[in-house]
């Protein structure tokens, strides 16, 4: 089977800019539709379908980044319209935006103290967009500056966003309803997802998030997804720890990562 499945990611490699059904891609490499809808998922973590999607985004950002226009980058890969396109919520910005690299888009910031270190904040209209946590603010404010490097950073209180954060780390709130503005694959953003259901002061293994998404195999992956994490505790990926108990990776030093779960578990 699994030479089937590395077939069906080919065939759709292939034809990024066709849809592909179901029934075609089956018949391309001679399994069933179910076995191989449900292989797939389980191989690869997405459903051949949300596949397609990711890969077609992956076109358009590609295009937008080289100077295409919008219309060319988004019919050529295989959307019927612009306004088909501006219906995917992954890309986080509009196509002109990202074309050029944020430019445009208004990112307020801010840094300030916590029992953690320091934390810079990054939101937009939409939401949350950024949170860090280190020992250097200019270190964190320089990440910010890379990571959206052609949007306009306005240093800002942002009060509302401060509290809230600060709470968290009180162990006063929950940041689980936060607003977030955060781009990512179809993948990541399953993960992410379910980050966001596990339970103050519980913990998962990589394993049961991979199991929890429907990829029990995608293990890796998910630890690459919660490394990818753009806004620490809002997507709580200090919760998922190895399947011996370990504490596993953290982006921002296992000695945050600690203190953060022993805090949870003592306001459980």
């Amino acid at each position: 089977m699994e030479s089937t499945l590395q077939k069906a990611r080919e065939y759709l490699d292939s034809r990024r800019g066709e849809r592909v059904t179901l029934g075609e891609l089956a018949g391309a490499v001679g399994a069933s539709p179910f076995h191989l809808q449900r292989r797939f998922k389980r191989a690869f973590g997405v459903s051949p379908r949300d596949y397609q999607e990711a890969r077609r985004l992956e076109s358009v950002k590609s295009a937008l980044k080289s100077g295409r226009r919008v219309a060319d980058a988004v019919y050529d890969a295989g959307y019927g319209s612009v306004s088909r396109f501006y219906e995917q919520p992954q890309l986080g910005m509009s196509a002109r935006e990202y074309r050029a690299g944020g430019k445009g888009q208004t990112i307020r910031y801010c840094s300030f103290a916590s029992s953690l270190g320091t934390i810079t904040i990054g939101a937009t209209g939409r939401g949350l967009c950024a949170l860090k946590i280190g020992p250097d603010r200019s270190g964190l404010e320089r990440m910010l500056a890379d990571e959206f490097a052609a949007a306009d950073l306005v240093e800002a209180p942002l009060p509302e966003l401060k509290a809230k954060v600060l709470a968290f780390i009180a162990g006063e709130a929950s940041l689980a309803r936060l607003p977030l503005d955060i781009r990512g694959t179809v993948f990541q953003r399953r993960v992410w997802r379910a980050l966001r259901r596990i339970p103050r002061g519980t913990t998962r293994s990589y394993r049961q998030i991979a199991q929890a998404i429907g990829a029990p195999r995608a293990v890796r992956a998910v630890g690459s997804a919660c490394g990818a994490n753009p806004v620490a505790l809002a997507v709580p990926c200090h919760r998922v720890v190895r399947t011996d108990g370990g504490l596993g990776g953290y982006a921002w030093g296992l000695s945050v990562k600690k203190l953060l779960l022993e805090a949870e578990k003592r306001r459980k």
